[in-house]
Parts: C-alpha cells; sequence; structure tokens
C-alpha cells in the first residue's frame, strides 16, 4: 500500500447523525464563519496569525483539495444528516505504509459541540482506516489542557501513550502534547504481504 491507495478513497462517509464528505471548495464559508465562531477555543493556529482567521480557513480548502487529490492526506467535513449543520474537520495524515499507521487531527464547531456528533464522526473515519485502509495504528496528540479532547479520545478507546514537552509551535509559543494511540483489534498479519 502506498499513498497512491488513497486517491480513490470514498468521498463520502456515512453514520446515523452525520455525513462527511471529502474536501469542496463551496465549504470555504462554511469554515471560515466556523473558525470564526469558534476562535477564542481553537488550539491548532500556530502556522499563522489568528487575527489571519479568515483567510486562513480559506487556505485551508485549497490545502484539502490538493492534498486529497495527491492521495497525501484524507480530509473529511462532518455535517449534522438532519440539520445540515457543521460539525467539523477530521484529517489522516502523516502516513506510514509500512508499519500501517497514520495520525487523524480534528476540529469541531462550538454550535455542535457537546451532542456526540463529532464522536459518532471520528469512529465513521477511524472504521474507514481499521476495515478499509488496513491500518494497524491510528495516534491523535492533544495539549494537556484540552480536557475536551482528552475525554474524546478516552471514549473513542485510545490510551496515553507518553508526553512530549515542547511539541509544537503553535499561538506563539512551544506547545506540550500528550500522545495517544488506538491500535485496530482485527488486524490480519496477511495484510502485511499484500
Amino acid at each position: 500500500m502506498d499513498g497512491q491507495d488513497l486517491v480513490g478513497a470514498p468521498s463520502e462517509l456515512n453514520t446515523a447523525r452525520v455525513v462527511l464528505y471529502g474536501p469542496r471548495p463551496e465549504f470555504g464559508p462554511v469554515i471560515v464563519a466556523s473558525i470564526n465562531r469558534s476562535l477564542p477555543g481553537l488550539r491548532f493556529i500556530g502556522w499563522g496569525q489568528r487575527e489571519r482567521a479568515a483567510e486562513f480557513g480559506a487556505e485551508f480548502i485549497a490545502f484539502d483539495l490538493k492534498v486529497w487529490a495527491q492521495g497525501e492526506c484524507l480530509v473529511y467535513y462532518a455535517f449534522e444528516r438532519d440539520t445540515g449543520a457543521y460539525v467539523g474537520r477530521i484529517d489522516l495524515h502523516s502516513w506510514d505504509f509500512a508499519t500501517p499507521r497514520c495520525e487523524v487531527g480534528y476540529v469541531g464547531d462550538v454550535l455542535t459541540a457537546g451532542r456526540g456528533l463529532m464522536r459518532e464522526a471520528l469512529e465513521a473515519t477511524l472504521d474507514h482506516a481499521f476495515h478499509e485502509l488496513r491500518l494497524h495504528r491510528v495516534m491523535a496528540n492533544y495539549r494537556p489542557e484540552n480536557a475536551r479532547s482528552a475525554n474524546l479520545l478516552a471514549r473513542l478507546g485510545f490510551v496515553r501513550e507518553g508526553y512530549a514537552r515542547d511539541y509544537l509551535f503553535i499561538d506563539g509559543a512551544w506547545r506540550d502534547h500528550v500522545l495517544t494511540s488506538r491500535t485496530n483489534p482485527h488486524f490480519d498479519a496477511a495484510w502485511l504481504r499484500d
């Protein structure tokens, strides 16, 4: 398996309450609005300045379209099925097909938080990673003060594996991160020979 295997990834995943779509240019305004609403609590903005949030959101879509087309990263935008409300963005990135593993990142919208929608969307994404992409391990890292992410990842079955000091430069400073992972309980070693 290599990055080209990701090019044919489904552009839509479905759960009982959430629909996840691959990146589309028309999602730009939705992402910008979400970033502006959620800005005080966002912990991922570090590659640019917070005052560039709207521009950053538009750049996100262009970047996501590019990496999806090249098979470098799977990105899904989750929306509530019944209302069409934006739930958040999920990506699978930093692939290592030799071991077979990746990292998952996510950011939710404040308007749909606390209802289990992001958990449902992440569960669908992880199910795709473990069954369709045949990954053995998915890793997720979060800042120690981010109790919501800690709780969400624990509910999803991620286990704490370590603590990285000065892991990422975010919002003007090096930030520590807690390192977690979830492994595929149905992984078949024969997949390594395919």
